[in-house]
């Protein structure tokens, strides 16, 4: 516990993209777990998909890259919750490669 204490005196000191590189490396150390994104390969053919849906993360990504705001997706899916798209796009952040190329295999099919 003493190691967290000294991160928690620490961090008001800290500018935000210190911060921000101290959380990227918490996430890395978490390995590929994210909050509130799973994978099955029963579900939508194992693609990350929101927990508790069957929405794919790429699929919100390529809405998002179309023009669709966060109001948009959460009129268009009222099963999502603000949290949900903050979940997807910190998913989508760390996984740009695997997410862009389910959008483009899902835009030749």
């Amino acid at each position: 516990m003493e190691a967290i204490e000294e991160v928690q005196k620490l961090l008001p000191s800290l500018s935000r993209g210190e911060k921000a590189q101290l959380l990227k490396w918490v996430v890395q150390d978490l390995g590929d777990d994210f909050p509130g994104i799973d994978s099955s390969p029963d579900v939508c053919g194992g693609d990350p998909c929101i927990v508790r849906t069957r929405i794919p993360v790429w699929l919100l990504v390529s809405f998002r890259s179309l023009g669709a705001s966060d109001r948009d997706l959460l009129e268009s899916y009222p099963t999502l919750r603000a949290e949900d798209l903050s979940n997807a796009w910190a998913y989508a952040r760390i996984h740009s490669v695997e997410i862009n190329s389910r959008i483009q295999a899902n835009q030749q099919d």
